[in-house]
């Protein structure tokens, strides 16, 4: 491949100039050596595409063959750019991947099996984006996606170059197509980008996806950034012309740093007023500067320079250079103060910059300083492979535990030994546990940070140290599911709690029996052998029917010991009893259902009811109350939540920062007849107002939309979704 220069912004202006096949071939050579066998894999893209086009009316090989081009820019090999141009021709043609492995190899054809095998959700699949199906769809793409590209993760780089050309062309798409397309790409893509590195890609496809997913937030964005273009331009080149000066006069020669200015993207503003709960003229860091230097020391040396003549904001300091992100990101992250003005200011080295824009193809674009970059871990695709093997059947869970695999990492913990740990933020010290094996997360028993015994779920901060302290005994709690914050400790916490429920579900079905026919439960278990049941009675505790359907086969040894028994059918016939929020299954007459104090089961938690007289009392499942009362053999009897649930929403929002603020606010949500289920505030850097984050519950007969715009009257509402919407969760 040669070696270029060219910025991925710039190559992306020479793409949509390209507007035939042989302006694209013409890009294509000016980015790679050609050789005999790419010339071949020209001709064969362009012939096996004959006579089919694009939405836009252009011939579809101009496609193939611009993807060859960004792989190419990104430093791919012959294989890559070869595969880059044949990557549709076995979907979307007659030619077979024998045929291609006779043509061009065995490397090649492997690499566009990959990419064919992923078949990225067609535009035809896709879900619709109001549709539960939706995360079902990613997550089907997750799994192919990745577990192909543990064998190679060539594949999702070109992978990533088909969205990105796909993202530039998507306005020849229908609305509600570039729309699903768009929510698809920053679920999945953007973030495995984000994972490998590849920072330009990452941000390119963020800023073009959230122009189609949200495109009123966008608009809002782009007119203010518009209105106030000159004024910020002109900050932003005084600033720049201030900072090359100190530079030049305190250690530094001309033409031995470069300094890049710029706007924050788009999509990094938007995340940042939804994380602070704020509007685009509170966000302070519009503008960034970014100093390229030559050597590490020289980063320390710009940062010492900016400090000493500027006023930094200390709390946003980040050295990612002594401490690298797992993905190979090196640079250190720096916000000042400047005539009133903030800027964020980034110091890197040309080769941090390389691994940052580049990421893992770094390595192939500038072979010669192989040993300056660093390469991004990919233990994660591991993690996931072995994830894999647990969940083959439930494809969310897999992909809730990639997208938590593949976000941001924010915090560095160590080791007692000093080993460095990144983390997400939120992060507690049993997701420490977990990440350093899934076996200490399992036996930790207690938690020591910065050497003083803290509890398991305590949320680290940057620069702790902790040390974990594991038991002889698995000591997890399923209710701590909710309290982790990384895929690996939530997914080996849920894999050990659903065995959990299948044993209590065992020992349910076979409690429930026991009291239908009110026999010994030795007697039970007898029964269910003889009738070849034991792999399958587990489900008469959340099966009504099914307890029913069991409860008639077992009928028969209870007359055989029972012959003179009258109106046996009536006295064991399962009914229906219906009360507020829990329907009962039994063939006993209860008139009271009670919520114990000691769980507080939730709506669609797992339960389990036990019979008192008339009444029946309710805990959760994994309840340590309710693990006793099964032990001494207290009388179980079939419960669960009764359909017409309430909706579930989710506000963000501001409210002034005063004394009685809160509780006017909640004694209005209660005239509206609205039920709180959490409550939490996150912290803000202003003075002015506190920003809460609220669950509530509305009644099915209650309008959700006439709701948000009440309660929009009245208080400054920054989010207001469904959590029954997988993709709000």
């Amino acid at each position: 491949m040669k070696e270029n220069s060219l910025f991925l912004e710039q190559l992306i202006e020479q793409i949509l100039a390209c507007k035939n096949v042989s302006e694209a071939i013409k890009l294509l050579f000016s980015l790679c050596e050609r050789s005999e066998i790419l010339d071949k894999a020209v001709d064969s893209c362009v012939t096996s595409h004959a006579g089919q086009y694009r939405k836009s009316g252009e011939p579809y090989a101009i496609h193939p063959i611009l993807v060859a081009s960004i792989v190419a820019n990104m430093g791919g090999d012959e294989s890559m750019v070869i595969a880059a141009l044949l990557h549709d021709v076995v979907e979307d043609t007659d030619v077979t991947l024998g045929e291609l492995q006779a043509g061009f190899g065995d490397e090649v054809a492997k690499l566009v099996e990959g990419l064919t095998k992923i078949v990225a959700i067609r535009e035809n699949k896709l879900a619709s984006s109001d549709s539960n199906e939706k995360l079902a769809s990613s997550a089907l793409t997750f799994r192919k996606m990745l577990l192909i590209s543990i064998e190679d993760v060539r594949v999702l780089v070109v992978k990533l170059c088909d969205r990105l050309h796909n993202m530039l062309t998507l306005e020849a798409l229908r609305p509600e197509k570039q729309k699903r397309i768009a929510e698809e790409t920053l679920m999945v893509y953007a973030p495995i980008a984000h994972r490998l590195g590849i920072s330009s890609i990452k941000n390119m496809l963020e800023d073009l996806s959230f122009k189609y997913a949200m495109p009123e937030e966008y608009a809002k964005i782009d007119s203010y950034l518009n209105k106030n273009k000159q004024q910020l331009s002109l900050k932003l080149n005084a600033f720049n012309e201030k900072v090359s000066q100190i530079l030049l006069e305190n250690g530094f020669i001309e033409g031995t740093f470069e300094i890049q200015k710029r706007i924050k993207h788009y999509y990094s503003i938007y995340l940042k007023m939804q994380r602070k709960g704020i509007s685009i003229e509170e966000v302070l860091d519009l503008l960034a500067i970014r100093i390229i230097v030559q050597k590490p020391l020289d980063c320390y040396l710009a940062l010492g320079n900016l400090h000493i003549n500027f006023n930094p904001l200390i709390s946003r300091f980040k050295d990612y250079i002594a401490l690298p992100k797992q993905n190979g990101y090196q640079t250190i992250h720096t916000t000042i103060f400047d005539n009133k003005s903030i800027f964020e200011a980034q110091v890197r080295t040309y080769d941090m910059h390389k691994t940052a824009e580049y990421g893992v193809a770094a390595h192939w674009k500038y072979k010669n300083g192989e040993g300056s970059l660093l390469n991004p871990k990919l233990d994660w695709l591991n993690d996931i492979s072995m994830q894999n093997s647990e969940n083959e059947s439930n494809v969310e869970e897999l992909y809730e535990y990639a997208k938590d695999s593949l976000y941001i990492e924010d915090i560095a913990v160590y080791s007692p030994k000093g080993e460095v740990f990144t983390l997400p933020r939120g992060a507690t010290a049993l997701d420490y546990a977990y990440e350093i094996h899934s076996e200490i997360g399992l036996y930790a028993k207690e938690a020591y940070i910065n050497r003083v015994r803290m509890p398991l779920l305590t949320e680290l901060k940057n620069g702790d140290i902790v040390r974990i302290v594991t038991g002889e005994e698995a000591k997890f709690r399923c209710s701590w599911i909710n309290s982790v914050r990384t895929g690996k400790a939530k997914a080996t916490i849920r894999s050990f709690c659903k065995q959990k429920i299948r044993d209590i579900n065992y020992k349910m079905a076979i409690d429930i029996l026991k009291s239908v026919f009110n026999v010994s439960k030795d007697r039970i278990l007898e029964w269910v052998e003889s009738e070849n049941l034991g792999k399958k009675v587990f489900r008469a505790a959340t099966d009504s029917e099914y307890l029913q359907e069991v409860a008639n086969m077992l009928k028969k040894y209870i007359r055989k010991e029972r012959p003179f028994m009258i109106s046996l059918g009536d006295k064991y016939q399962i009914k229906k009893q219906k009360f507020e929020n829990i329907v009962i299954y039994s063939n006993h007459k209860i008139s009271n259902v009670e919520f114990d104090y000691c769980c507080n089961p939730k709506r669609g938690d797992s339960i389990v009811g036990f019979k008192n007289g008339h009444t029946v009392t309710v805990h959760h499942k994994l309840c340590e109350r309710a693990g006793k009362l099964m032990d001494k053999g207290d009388e179980i009897i079939f419960v669960k939540w009764t359909r017409n649930a309430p909706h579930r929403y989710k506000i963000l929002l501001n409210l002034e920062n005063r004394k009685g603020a809160l509780a006017e606010f909640l004694t209005y949500l209660a005239r509206l007849d609205i039920n709180l289920a959490t409550i939490s505030l996150n912290e803000a850097n202003d003075l002015s107002g506190d920003t809460f984050e609220i669950s509530v519950e509305i009644a099915e007969n209650i309008d959700a939309n006439e709701i948000k715009e009440k309660i929009k009257d009245r208080y400054k509402i920054i989010d207001f979704v469904s959590q029954s919407d997988p993709y709000h969760n």
